[in-house]
């Protein structure tokens, strides 16, 4: 029987992205309101109720309210999958990187509630926490984020702006150096000191960049590009979503080369006296970090197949 899913907050662009690669997926069957339902309460509880997983695809504010809905249900309540930022650090939450941890994908599979990671904070992440585990980079180490995203990621007002007027060529933002993705980076980055965050928009719909600068002779023991590299490569060497690429890479990167797929790649580019990296991440934004990181979530949540890796094999034939 078809696993029965409702997503709370459908008509937006990460809703609207989950339920096409939903539709793509065997044994989901999506309970769906009509446009006049889609705010009712009563409605909205009574999907809920239908449902064995729902997905919150709504502002943080209209995320911590719908949790406390499915709360109300008691033993009846579906597990629950938050694709906004409301409780991505909140005690009680698994957070929905399997790649994270050895032991990430198992917690996943068992828990009632799942917070889907951040878009940026799914690369930077990605970049740091395998190199904090292996001791190569200290927690208290002082670390700069820059990263560029395609504007589908700024929502609705930032998409009309872009494709009706034009929009900036490229715009930095958060310059308050408080971006709502921070505290996971901090988090699950396994950081002790919070890192500075300069994230930017290009004009282009989607796709991203997240890139890490290191001065490899302030790092414990010294490590070379080489031994960074080989970290990234043990750890992602069976993930289905992520690979990493062998060795230093010195060519161009296209922050849209991977857009309409869920995987990652990751890259260590080196200067040639060995002394400085910068450690790179290529996403869609839409795919890996946001919708493609739900679907991956969604499936091991209810026991789905996991189409990540056939399509890591046929992007790497």
């Amino acid at each position: 029987m078809a696993a029965r899913i409702f997503i709370d907050g459908e008509a937006g662009t990460t809703g609207l992205q989950i339920r096409e690669r939903l539709s793509r997926l065997g044994g989901a069957q999506l309970i769906s309101l009509d446009e006049r339902s889609r705010k009712d309460e009563a409605a909205r509880l009574d999907a809920m109720r239908q449902a064995e997983l729902v997905v919150l695809c709504l502002p943080d504010d209209a995320a911590r309210q719908a949790a406390p809905m499915l709360e109300s249900l008691g033993d009846a309540a579906p597990k629950l999958l938050d694709a906004s930022s409301a409780h991505r650090v909140a005690p009680g939450w698994v957070y929905g990187f399997p790649e994270l941890a050895d032991t990430q994908t198992n917690e996943i599979a068992a828990a009632r509630r799942v917070s889907n990671p951040g878009c940026y904070a799914t690369g930077a992440i990605a970049l740091l926490r395998p190199l904090i585990d292996a001791g190569l980079i200290s927690p208290d180490q002082d670390i700069t984020i820059n990263a560029v995203s395609g504007y589908s990621g700024g929502g609705k007002a930032m998409i009309a702006a872009h494709e009706a007027q034009g929009g900036p060529a490229f715009e930095l933002y958060g310059l308050a150096l408080a971006h709502k993705h921070l505290p996971e980076i901090t988090l699950y980055g396994g950081l002790g000191r919070r890192p500075i965050f300069v994230p930017s928009v290009g004009h282009f719909r989607q796709g991203m960049l997240v890139s890490i600068p290191i001065f490899l002779d302030r790092l414990p023991g010294r490590p070379g590009a080489q031994e960074i590299a080989a970290v990234y490569g043990a750890r992602y060497n069976r993930a289905a979503r992520i690979t990493a690429y062998p060795g230093i890479f010195s060519g161009d990167l296209d922050p849209q080369a991977l857009n309409g797929t869920d995987r990652m790649e990751i890259f260590v580019c080196a200067s040639a006296d060995n002394t400085q990296v910068v450690l790179i991440a290529r996403l869609d934004n839409l795919g890996k970090g946001a919708a493609g990181a739900a679907v991956q979530n969604i499936g091991l949540m209810l026991g789905l197949p996991d189409s990540g890796a056939a399509e890591k094999e046929l992007a790497s034939a």
